[in-house]
């Protein structure tokens, strides 16, 4: 098998209300902006928010102008806080040396990339990231929908499996100090209340007969999570990198996505190479495929292209003979100068139909 431990593995998710998260959406729905006006914006914005603070910087080369802090304050308030924020931006544009190479084709930085797939669940990825993102998610649609009155916008989600098995599932979720009953009146929200709701109506929903009877629930393990967000932590664009790839159970170059439009082989780069990685597995290449890329900044042709199955058979020959790693080729092939980020921006970016590089084509 190609990830490690793969009988014996923990990997977590975040919700969109994560100080990460906030930033990781900010950033991106930044870049969508200026895409959306200029489609050949080069873009790279980070974020950091924290206290009643968010601080907006980055390099930005555009024909087109964006309102950083209308787009903060908006998506801030969409994710579901409403408290006030400070904001401030510094951006500058694109530094003229590495401009030399990107306008030749070449790539916005230098670095490795990785791309994974296993055919172990539909979405081709392994079935813990699945899940843990799943539970992220219906924590999400609970407190939207209000299935889950209590619930707040920050929160946690990891799962543990040993031996194969799902073992343990852990939900850290932000809560109200009350929650309303029937009749209006407040009633102190209890630790073991809210781990009872979370279990019914987020945790076994989504797990299977012999799982629920089997699997170790953790829900709040402080017994107390009533202060979240920018109240509680700090957030910085792309500390979340492992949440947004495969948990960390395979490599990962270092990276981050968020923020960064497609001249950046970050995003790009890793977007192709998980594309590579499906489109292997599906036309049965492997169960499971490791692609990598490596590239030098200014340079469009990458330094390495490799990639191997889990028997260890070497593919690397059959990916350059079928795709083109080359930046400006990737930006063609998975449509990447369209304003369509913000939508990976959290519960990962693989595993989601309606991405181009989520498609599966055939092989020659």
């Amino acid at each position: 098998m190609l990830y490690k431990h793969n009988d014996n593995y923990t990997v977590e998710s975040v919700t969109s209300g994560h100080p990460d998260k906030v930033c990781d959406q900010i950033s991106d729905a930044i870049l969508d902006a200026y895409l959306k006006i200029d489609p050949n914006s080069r873009v790279a914005v980070e974020t950091f928010g924290g206290h009643g603070k968010l601080v907006i910087g980055g390099e930005v080369t555009s024909k087109g102008k964006v309102d950083y802090v209308k787009i903060a304050q908006k998506f801030y308030k969409e994710i579901g806080y409403d408290s006030k924020l400070e904001i401030s931006a510094n951006i500058v544009t694109q530094s003229p040396d590495i401009a030399l190479g990107v306008d030749k084709g070449g790539a916005g930085d230098q670095g490795i990339m990785y791309g994974f797939a296993t055919n172990e669940t539909p979405e081709f990825l392994p079935k813990g990231v699945v899940l843990v993102h799943k539970l992220a998610k219906r924590l999400e649609e609970a407190r939207k929908n209000a299935e889950i009155k209590w619930l707040r916008p920050d929160g946690k989600t990891q799962v543990t499996y040993a031996g194969g098995k799902l073992h343990t599932v852990l939900v850290s979720a932000q809560h109200s100090l009350e929650t309303p009953t029937p009749e209006g009146v407040g009633v102190t929200t209890t630790s073991v209340g809210i781990k009872k709701e979370i279990t019914e109506k987020i945790i076994y929903p989504l797990l299977s007969a012999e799982e629920k009877k089997t699997v170790k629930i953790l829900v709040n393990p402080t017994g107390k999570f009533v202060v979240g967000g920018f109240e509680s932590d700090t957030g910085v664009t792309g500390r979340k990198i492992m949440v947004d790839t495969y948990g960390g159970i395979i490599p990962h170059g270092g990276g981050c996505f968020s923020g960064k439009d497609a001249t950046k082989v970050d995003r790009s780069g890793a977007y192709m190479a998980r594309f590579v990685a499906k489109n292997l597995v599906a036309n049965r290449y492997g169960k499971e495929v490791l692609v990598s890329v490596a590239y030098a900044i200014g340079m469009a042709e990458p330094l390495m292209i490799e990639a191997i199955n889990e028997k260890g058979e070497d593919l690397s020959g059959i990916v350059k003979k079928n795709f083109d790693f080359r930046p400006l080729a990737i930006i063609e092939k998975l449509g990447l100068r369209k304003p369509i980020f913000l939508q990976t921006a959290t519960y990962g970016h693989f595993g989601k139909p309606n991405l181009s590089w989520e498609k599966i084509e055939k092989m020659k």
